[in-house]
C-alpha cells in the first residue's frame, strides 16, 4: 500500500505525460541540468551581491560616525549576526550552520541527495547576515549548499528514479562553485575530488552543462574575471626564485594543519565543555571577530587596502598583496588576525565557508615569504639577489594560495587549476605542482582525515558509505567513531531486570547486548538480553555486572585494532568511550559494523 502511494506521489511530481513522451530520461536530465545551471547561477550571484552590499553599507555607515561609535558598530554588528544565527540554527534551521559542504556530502551519501528547499532558504539568509555583517568566513561553501538544495528540488520534482535525484546533487555542487568562483574547470575537479572521489564520464555530462550555464550567468553579471583578480599580462620565465615554492609548500602544510586542528579542537571544546548555551556561541565568535578586526584596523595604520580585511571576505587586501602594496608587518598582522577570527567564527557555529579564508591565508603567507625575502636581500648582501618586482611577489602570493588550499581543503588538482583559472596563465604550473603536492602530503601525514570528513565525524555522521573510506589503507586508519552507532539504547543499573525487559519490549529495542549506566550517567558494564531473561526478575541490573571484565574501545581507535581486540576476547560488540574519560559512553560498535565497512572496502 505504501509503495502504491509513493508511486502516485511520484507521478504527480513528474513531468506532464505529453512532455515525458517527447523526452527520454537522458534528454530530460540534460535539459534540467541546463535549467539548474541557470537557477544556480542567478542565486549564486544574488548571494554574492547580498553579502557584498550589506558589508559595504555597514562599513561606510560606520566610517561616517565618530571613532567611538565606529568601534562600537564594528564590534556589535558581527556579534548581533552571531546571535541571530545561533538562535535560528538552534531553533529553526539546524543544517544552516557551518560551511555547507559537509552537509552536502552527508545528504548525497546518506539521504539520496535530498536537501530541502527550506534549508537552502535559511542558508542564504543566515549566510548573508553572518558574513555580510562582518564575520570572517566565506560564501563559496554556503553557495554550494544553496545550489544543491535547488537541484535537489528539481530532481525530486521531475524524476521518479532515486538515482536521478541523487545525481542532481553533484550538478548543483559544480554549478555553485563555478558561479561563486567564476572558475568552471575548478568546479568540476572539486566535485570529483571532494564528493565523488572518482572520475566518471556518466556524472561529467550533466555537471558540464550546469557549470557552463552557471559560469555564463556569473560572467554576464559580475564580469569575465574570477572573483579574485590576479591576471598576469606576461609569462613567468623559469627561474631559481621559483624554488621558494618548496619552503612555502612546507610552511603551508604546517600552517594548514594548525589551522584545521585548531578549528576541530575548539569546535569540540565549545560542544563538550563550554558553559555557553549553543545559541549564544556564534555571538561569542562574532564578538571575537569584531575585536580582532578592529585591532587589525588600528595596528595596520588604517591603510585603505588593509583596513577591513579581517572582517567579512577580505579579498581587497589579497589583491593589494598580489600587487606588492603591503609591507611585511601589515601582512603578518593580517595573517595572524584573520586566522584567529576564522577559527573562532567557525568553531563557535557561524554560518559561512572556509574556501575564501583559506585562499586569503595562503595569499598572506606567500606575500610574507616573498616580501620578507626581498627585504632580507637588501639587508644581507650575501643572500643571492631575490627579485623584488611586484610580479615576483605576486607569484609568491599565488603559490601560497595554491599550497594552502591543497593543505586545508585536500583537493590537490583543484588547487592547481583554480590558480591557473585566476591568472589565465600556465607559466607557474611547475612551482605550483611542487609546492601544492608538498603541502598536501605534509598535511595528510599530520592529519589523515580531511577537514570536511572530520567535521562530519564530530557531528556523529557515519562515513561508511563514502568512497574515500573504501580503500585498504583508509580502512586501517579509519577511527571507529566513523562507523559506530551513536544513538545507543541504555539500561539503568538501579532498575530491576523485570523493569528493563518490559522497557525493552515497549520501546522495541531487542538487541543482543546493552550498556548499563549508573545514576550519574557513567558506564558501569554491559549485559546481554540472554542474561536478563535467565536471571531472577526482581534483582537489579547491577547484580549481573559483578566481577565483569569490561572491554571498551575509545572513539579514536582504528577499526583494525578494535576488531583485533574483539576477536581476541570473543566479543561481538563493545561500548565506545571517550579517550579522556573511560566511563563516558560515546557509542556502540559491533562486528556487523566492521563487516559492513570491510565489504564496502572490497566492493
Amino acid at each position: 500500500m505504501k509503495d502504491e502511494v509513493a508511486t502516485e506521489v511520484a507521478k504527480k511530481r513528474a513531468l506532464p505525460d505529453w512532455l515525458r513522451k517527447r523526452l527520454s530520461d537522458r534528454e530530460r536530465f540534460a535539459a534540467l541540468c541546463v535549467v539548474a545551471g541557470l537557477l544556480c547561477g542567478l542565486v549564486a550571484v544574488a548571494f554574492h551581491f547580498s553579502i557584498h552590499h550589506l558589508f559595504h553599507w555597514l562599513w561606510h555607515f560606520a566610517e561616517g560616525q565618530d571613532p567611538v561609535a565606529f568601534a562600537v558598530i564594528l564590534i556589535s554588528a558581527p556579534t548581533l549576526a552571531g546571535l541571530i544565527v545561533g538562535l535560528l540554527v538552534t531553533k529553526v534551521a539546524p543544517d544552516a550552520g557551518g560551511s555547507g559542504i559537509p552537509q552536502t556530502k552527508a545528504a548525497y551519501y546518506n539521504k539520496g541527495g535530498k536537501i530541502s528547499s527550506r534549508t537552502g532558504f535559511w542558508r542564504f539568509l543566515l549566510g548573508t547576515l553572518y558574513v555580510g555583517l562582518g564575520n570572517s568566513l566565506g560564501r563559496e561553501g554556503p553557495t554550494v549548499h544553496i545550489c544543491t538544495s535547488i537541484t535537489s528540488r528539481i530532481g525530486r520534482t521531475f524524476f521518479r528514479d532515486p538515482a536521478r535525484v541523487q545525481a542532481m546533487a553533484p550538478v548543483g555542487m559544480a554549478a555553485g562553485i563555478a558561479a561563486a568562483f567564476n572558475a568552471p574547470l575548478s568546479a568540476l575537479t572539486f566535485v570529483f575530488e571532494e564528493l565523488l572521489d572518482n572520475f566518471s564520464m556518466k556524472a561529467l555530462g550533466g555537471m558540464v552543462m550546469a557549470v557552463v550555464v552557471a559560469a555564463a550567468v556569473s560572467r554576464t553579471v559580475l564580469g569575465e574575471d574570477p572573483v579574485i583578480t590576479a591576471r598576469i599580462a606576461e609569462d613567468y620565465k623559469t627561474s631559481w626564485w621559483m624554488l621558494v615554492a618548496l619552503p612555502l609548500g612546507a610552511l603551508a602544510g604546517l600552517l594548514g594543519h594548525i589551522f584545521v586542528k585548531s578549528i576541530l579542537n575548539l569546535r569540540n571544546w565549545f560542544r563538550e565543555h563550554s558553559h555557553l548555551p549553543g545559541w549564544l556561541q556564534p555571538a561569542a565568535g562574532g564578538l571575537s571577530c569584531g575585536v580582532l578586526g578592529l585591532a587589525a584596523f588600528y595596528w595596520t595604520g588604517s591603510l585603505g587596502e588593509a583596513r577591513n580585511s579581517v572582517f567579512s571576505i577580505g579579498y581587497d587586501s589579497l589583491e593589494a598583496a598580489f600587487e606588492n602594496r603591503l609591507s611585511v608587518g601589515i601582512l603578518g598582522i593580517l595573517l595572524g588576525m584573520k586566522m584567529l577570527a576564522v577559527i573562532l567564527n567557525y568553531a563557535t557555529g557561524g554560518s559561512g565557508g572556509l574556501f575564501s579564508p583559506t585562499l586569503f591565508l595562503g595569499g598572506m603567507l606567500g606575500a610574507v615569504t616573498g616580501v620578507g625575502l626581498a627585504d632580507l636581500q637588501h639587508v644581507y648582501h650575501w643572500i643571492p639577489a631575490f627579485p623584488t618586482d611586484g610580479k615576483v611577489i605576486g607569484g609568491c602570493v599565488l603559490l601560497g594560495m595554491g599550497a594552502m588550499f591543497a593543505s586545508v581543503v585536500r583537493c590537490p588538482f583543484t588547487s592547481l587549476i583554480i590558480i591557473f583559472e585566476m591568472t589565465g596563465n600556465y607559466s607557474l604550473i611547475l612551482p605550483l605542482m611542487a609546492g601544492n603536492m608538498l603541502a598536501w602530503q605534509i598535511a595528510k601525514r599530520l592529519q589523515p582525515t580531511s577537514i570536511y570528513n572530520a567535521l562530519l565525524l564530530q557531528d556523529k555522521v557515519t562515513l561508511r558509505r563514502m568512497p574515500a573510506y573504501r580503500g585498504a589503507q583508509d580502512y586501517r586508519k579509519l577511527p571507529v567513531k566513523a562507523i559506530m552507532t551513536h544513538d545507543v539504547y541504555q539500561l539503568k543499573d538501579e532498575e530491576t531486570i523485570e523493569e528493563s525487559l518490559k522497557r525493552i519490549v515497549k520501546d522495541e529495542r531487542r538487541y543482543h547486548a546493552y550498556p548499563v549506566m549508573n545514576e550519574a550517567g557513567r558506564l558501569v558494564g554491559v549485559t546481554t538480553r540472554h542474561e536478563l531473561r535467565e536471571a531472577a526478575k526482581d534483582q537489579p541490573v547491577s547484580s549481573l555486572l559483578e566481577g565483569q571484565q569490561l572491554l571498551t574501545v575509545n572513539d579514536s581507535t582504528c577499526i583494525r585494532d578494535a576488531a583485533y581486540r574483539m576477536i581476541t576476547r570473543d566479543f561481538q560488540q563493545v561500548p565506545v568511550v571517550s579517550e579522556a574519560d573511560g566511563s563516558r559512553l560515546l557509542g556502540w560498535l559491533t562486528m556487523n559494523d566492521i563487516a559492513r565497512q570491510q565489504n564496502a572496502m572490497e566492493d
